[in-house]
């Protein structure tokens, strides 16, 4: 790669060989590898590419399906995450012990549920909803957008709850701590954690088409470092085995892919669901604490083997693993302004709708999911009421995270959280 003066202090970086190894693989001697697109990609955020060749890059990831590379996915969201903001892990670390939430074999790190978007549906926000009332139980950190494919994006709806919203943009990287501190929930509202992506958006509007950044969302949360659990809901059936496997190659150990029967980003409240799960398991390289003599085992390795992996699974689910009716799409359907969203949203945490509203229904699937993938529904016992031990596909107790759910809005400890939450970013 070659640099140049550009306008400003910064040198720009000539990528055109890249570029025309992309444009023309069939002429090219070696194949472009994910590291090359990565470190090309890694210079969009530090303001180093021209207009031109970042347009060009983007649109040559989209038309060679390069952005469709579990192994690109997985190393361009990786350099999109080392751009991010930092944020003090040793107080990061300290705030999460403090919380002390564990059950099960959840062990109280932070879990994520989103989605990729641009499913043509708009159905309501279920990943933000699904996210605060799992909080009594997880710690949350959720990260979410303005409405990039919908009318009602996860921060327009959350920047639209009456009487007060949350002041989201005074949550930045240096006060996330302070907010694990007094709550179970946080939302990191993206330009707030990845000041790059300025030096992108008008390329990225005016090209007016999909581009991988698209599909970065749901792996760009800047403290992925500490997430124990998420759900991802992809937009199309081919992307699951795709964003399952660079989940793997960025060393996720817990996580559930989901895309509904209708190339929906969420668990389907119609029908059957695709699911494409990673299961932590241990790991038979693993050589333990002791040696075979019963010597401490002791590696200066950094690659040395880990105690467990991830162990990746397929099955479908549907609404009746859970132990709850379907719903048409059409039920769910939102299409409204992030007013009336949120307004169904306080009404869920207030338990003010019917028990088989076909909302509730929707947002009780994804969150039971994401309360089974963290591990909080393996334990026997739980002081909330007595588990339900059935399992169903998957082998993991949905329906345990259905009454899980439940119990969050009834008790009220969701809505609880959410006004921590609230309270919270408007003292900052």
């Amino acid at each position: 790669m070659a640099s140049r003066e550009g306008d400003g202090a910064k040198k720009t970086v000539s990528i055109s060989p890249l570029l025309k190894r992309l444009a023309y693989p069939s002429a090219a001697e070696i194949q472009v590898q994910a590291s090359e697109i990565a470190s090309a990609f890694a210079l969009i955020f530090e303001d180093r590419l021209s207009v031109v060749q970042s347009t060009a890059l983007l649109t040559l990831l989209h038309s060679t399906r390069k952005d469709k590379d579990a192994a690109v996915i997985a190393q361009c969201s990786q350099r999109m995450r080392e751009a991010a903001s930092k944020i003090k892990r040793p107080a990061l670390r300290e705030a999460i012990r403090g919380r002390n939430l564990r059950l099960g074999q959840y062990r109280g790190g932070l879990c994520d549920i989103v989605g990729t978007g641009g499913d043509s549906h708009s159905t309501f926000n279920v990943s933000t909803t699904a996210s605060i009332i799992a909080s009594p139980f997880l710690l949350t950190a959720k990260h979410g957008n303005r409405a990039q494919t919908s009318m009602s994006g996860s921060a327009d709806v959350l920047n639209a709850i009456s009487p007060k919203p949350p002041k989201l943009s005074a949550l930045t990287a240096e006060k996330l701590p302070q907010i694990y501190r007094l709550t179970n929930y946080a939302f990191l509202f993206a330009p707030n954690f990845h000041p790059g992506m300025e030096n992108v958006a008008c390329v990225r509007r005016d090209l007016g088409i999909r581009t991988i950044f698209n599909l970065l969302g749901p792996l760009a949360n800047p403290v992925d470092w500490a997430i124990e659990a998420r759900i991802v809901g992809v937009a199309y059936q081919e992307l699951g085995p795709v964003f399952a496997e660079a989940l793997q190659l960025s060393g996720t150990k817990k996580a559930l892919v989901v895309c509904g029967a209708e190339d929906l980003d969420e668990i389907s409240c119609a029908g059957p669901t695709n699911c494409w799960m990673l299961k932590e398991v241990p790991n038979p390289k693993y050589r333990g604490p002791m040696t075979e003599d019963g010597e401490e085992y002791t590696t200066s390795d950094d690659d040395a083997p880990s105690r467990t992996i991830s162990r990746l699974e397929k099955f479908q689910l549907s609404p009746v693993d859970f132990g709850l009716p379907t719903h048409p799409l059409s039920e769910v359907y939102s299409g409204k302004m992030p007013k009336e969203n949120a307004a169904k949203l306080m009404s869920i945490l207030r338990n003010e709708l019917r028990p088989d509203d076909p909302i509730l229904d929707f947002v009780l699937l994804n969150t039971a999911a994401l309360l089974v993938i963290s591990g909080v529904c393996e334990g026997d016992e739980c002081k909330t009421g007595r588990v339900v031990k059935e399992r169903g596909a998957g082998g993991q107790r949905w329906k345990e995270g259905v009454r899980k759910a439940r119990w969050c809005i009834e008790s009220g400890q969701a809505l609880l959280q959410l006004e921590k939450f609230v309270e919270a970013t408007n003292s900052f």
